[in-house]
């Protein structure tokens, strides 16, 4: 069977638990047409980019799918019907990714003590710091 990946947002005033009442009921759709979820990830109240149906927030959740085309079908037909979802997306995969996806090594990172300087130390290498009054004009 292909490769889904399914992402979904949910509506910011919703509690954590609607939000994994909305996964659930999606997994429960999938399993009862023959597909199979093969990881469920929940990546937290974000920032949207721009006002979606006067929400700034949105809770997203993504489902790794392993399902026939009329099921996504079907799904994405729930989904739409949902008045919780703002917004969703499925795309088809060649593979799922192992392990954690990017957005979760992402909060890891972020967790660990923010960014990553990638071993640059304290730049001595470009020579002495000239201000603005040591300017030649």
């Amino acid at each position: 069977m292909p490769l889904y990946e399914h992402v979904f947002l949910a509506r910011q005033d919703l509690a954590q638990a609607q939000v994994d009442a909305l996964a659930e009921s999606a997994t429960k759709i999938i399993e009862d047409n023959g597909g199979k979820v093969v990881k469920t990830e929940t990546w937290g109240l974000r920032s949207l980019a721009y006002r979606i149906q006067k929400n700034r927030k949105a809770h997203y959740v993504m489902l790794e799918v392993d399902a026939p085309p009329p099921l996504v079908a079907e799904l994405e037909r729930q989904t739409q019907i949902n008045e919780d979802v703002i917004r969703y997306l499925t795309i088809k995969v060649d593979a799922h990714e192992a392990g954690p996806s990017a957005m979760m090594r992402r909060n890891e990172r972020s967790e660990r003590g923010g960014r990553d300087r990638g071993g640059r130390g304290d730049r001595d290498d470009r020579g002495p710091r000239r201000d603005r009054d040591d300017r030649d004009s």
